[in-house]
């Protein structure tokens, strides 16, 4: 089995996509790729100026631009936002020539990772609890409609869900053949 052409990381905000993307990427020999810091760089502004100044939906129509882009971009991992599954169009352009990994954490999980991020727009409020559990019961069951991967991170450090994932996209990397020539050599 081959390595996909690319891998898109979706879930949850504080899921841990940016941080796991960065890490697999290294790890596969592929490029990383973050739609919302590219929107950014692009836009000049942050996430929450461009939800203040254009509204949620300017942001989706931004976002749904650059995933036509980037999904032509090959030997990427591709964090995305975590509303990107929202947009039906989104779908085909997230599975094309992709292997879409869902990074699924509890409620809990994301109060934790998320409670002191101020660039997260739909958190600024006075319970983002109730946010993260109300976009959770809307987005959870598309996740994982067009997950080829569920990969729970819950009390697993980057590294244990990397390497995890690393063998259920393709138990043959690199690292792993190394690892058999190695052993190979030390065996002659």
């Amino acid at each position: 089995m081959s390595l996909p052409k690319r891998i898109v990381l979706v879930g949850p905000m504080g899921a841990g996509k940016s941080t796991i993307g960065r890490m697999l990427a290294r790890e596969l020999g592929y490029r990383f790729l973050d739609s919302d810091r590219i929107i950014e760089e692009r836009c000049g502004a942050n996430i929450p100026w461009i939800f203040d100044v254009e509204g949620e939906d300017g942001f989706r129509q931004r976002e749904t631009a650059m995933l036509a882009e980037l999904s032509e971009h090959p030997q990427t991992v591709l964090a995305t936002g975590g509303g990107a599954i929202m947009r039906e169009e989104n779908h085909a352009l997230l599975k094309r020539d992709a292997a879409v990994v869902y990074l699924k954490t509890s409620i809990e999980q994301q109060v934790e990772r998320t409670r002191r991020d101020r660039n997260r727009p739909l958190l600024q409020n006075d319970d983002p609890e109730t946010v993260l559990r109300n976009l959770f019961a809307i987005r959870d069951p598309i996740y994982t409609e067009l997950a080829d991967i569920v990969m729970f991170t819950d009390r697993k450090s980057p590294r244990l869900v990397v390497r995890q994932l690393v063998n259920r996209i393709n138990p043959k990397t690199p690292r792993h053949q190394r690892q058999i020539r190695k052993e190979g050599r030390n065996h002659a």
